[in-house]
């Protein structure tokens, strides 16, 4: 508080503890007489009915009472005056703080509030540096933001009263600004953010359809709605093989004629539909048969890719779900003849490593040309599929295929060779078995599509 107030403020209060000390020694003296005057008549007309003389009653001490008042004031004075020199200290703290965001600018500048506000009309372009020592909340602002006519400033507020230097442009001299209580307007200026340029993205991920690969527990392909019941599965291999017909074969075109759910087709269904692919030639020629059914090529086609996986992935499989059977996948990949691994991708599936839909496609591909060379699994392959996302491969997630029965995919991949083939049988795999990605020196939609450097393998991921 100002100074003037405390001394106009102690005077006030001196007065008044005065005037109280004043009325209660006055006091007493008033009413000592008016007890005497009350007395004396009583006396005179009765001096002998008076009766006995009791021990007057203890009379208060006024010298207590007086001193009682003083120390009371006493106190009550050391207090205010603690009061206001503590107020002082802080109006001084002020003052000098004040005094310092108001500062020179140095040598060369003008010097208080109306130096500091010159020079930010003055300045063109501010750029903040926070020292180490100060964590700097800075609101993002253009790098070509010019002066207003009104002084307009970038400011950084910091968490502790550091100093922070401000570095100006050349054409003006260099200044500290300690954090003041008053603080300036920031600009209302929207920051312009430039597009960084796109980087060049790994062979794997360049093209539409390329997937950022994210690690996370893989997901049972075949879903309980989509696996087949227990009863099913006993009167599809019970019909099947009384009409002498690959329970596989019936089952695909149950499938591909859009006969979903637990439980396709009935008994009669299943045993009309198992004698009638016997009757079309299914025993020797699947596709015939199929063709013989819906004469659509394509629908040939698709059964003869679900027949294909229905075997390479058993029974079992469709009914109790890929995961549950995946050590017994992993045992018919390593033991299989028609599965070629190379040394480093055998111990990446002894291990446990391998997704289950890649054991799959290999034993696919493998019953579909009779043989497949796998190249690349985990092992040996690099770690990052492009800067700063992982690939693939090191998850246990795709596979590299080099050869398809017998035949080598480099050089071999032109229009209805064995890559065409075998990228087309691979885009007829059902539901959660669609591979992501599925890359070769051919395009031929969905999640196909050609990078140069694929010109001696086929790249399937998930």
């Amino acid at each position: 508080m100002p100074r003037s107030l405390t001394r106009r403020l102690l005077r006030h209060l001196f007065l008044v503890s005065l005037a109280s000390c004043l009325l209660a020694v006055f006091s007493r003296g008033w009413d000592e007489w008016d007890e005497k005057a009350n007395q004396e008549p009583e006396t005179k007309l009765e001096p002998q009915k008076q009766a006995p003389t009791t021990e007057p009653a203890r009379k208060r001490s006024h010298g207590r009472r007086l001193a009682t008042t003083l120390s009371f004031s006493i106190l009550f004075f050391a207090g205010l005056a603690l009061s206001a020199g503590a107020g002082n200290t802080v109006r001084a703290l002020l003052d000098d703080s004040s005094t310092d965001a108001t500062a020179t600018m140095g040598a060369t500048g003008p010097t208080g509030a109306a130096g500091a506000k010159a020079a930010a009309q003055a300045d063109a372009q501010a750029v903040v540096q926070a020292t180490p020592s100060a964590r700097a909340l800075t609101r993002p602002a253009a790098a070509t933001a010019t002066a207003k006519p009104a002084a307009t400033h970038v400011v950084a507020q910091a968490t502790a009263p550091t100093a922070r230097a401000v570095q100006q442009t050349p054409s003006t001299a260099k200044r500290t600004v300690k954090p003041a209580t008053v603080r300036h307007k920031q600009a209302h200026k929207t920051p312009v953010k430039k597009q960084a340029p796109l980087q060049p993205l790994d062979a794997e991920a360049s093209l539409p359809g390329a997937t950022v690969w994210i690690h996370g527990p893989a997901v049972d392909p075949t879903p309980e709605s989509a696996r087949l019941r227990v009863q099913f599965a006993r009167e599809l291999a019970s019909y099947s093989r009384q009409a002498g017909v690959d329970w596989a074969l019936v089952l695909a075109v149950l499938r591909a004629d859009g006969h979903n759910g637990r439980s396709p087709a009935t008994r009669s269904q299943l045993r009309t539909l198992s004698f009638r692919l016997a009757k079309f030639g299914g025993r020797a020629n699947g596709w015939a048969a199929a063709l013989s059914v819906s004469s659509e090529p394509t629908f040939a086609d698709r059964v003869v890719a679900l027949r294909h996986y229905y075997r390479a992935v058993g029974m079992a499989s469709l009914v109790h779900g890929l995961l549950s059977q995946k050590r017994d996948l992993e045992d018919r990949v390593l033991h299989s003849p028609r599965v070629l691994l190379y040394p480093g991708g055998r111990s990446d599936v002894a291990s446990h490593k391998v997704d289950v839909r890649v054991l799959a496609v290999m034993l696919y591909l493998a019953d579909t040309f009779h043989q497949v060379t796998v190249s690349c699994l985990i092992s040996g392959h690099k770690l990052y599929a492009r800067p700063g996302v992982i690939s693939a491969h090191i998850y246990g997630r795709a596979a590299d295929i080099a050869a398809l029965g017998g035949v080598s995919i480099y050089g071999h991949q032109q229009a209805g060779g064995v890559t065409e083939q075998a990228v087309r049988s691979l885009l007829f795999l059902p539901g959660g078995m669609m591979p992501a990605q599925v890359i070769s020196l051919l395009g031929l939609g969905g999640p196909s599509f050609p990078l140069a450097n694929h010109y001696d393998h086929i790249h399937v991921g998930y």
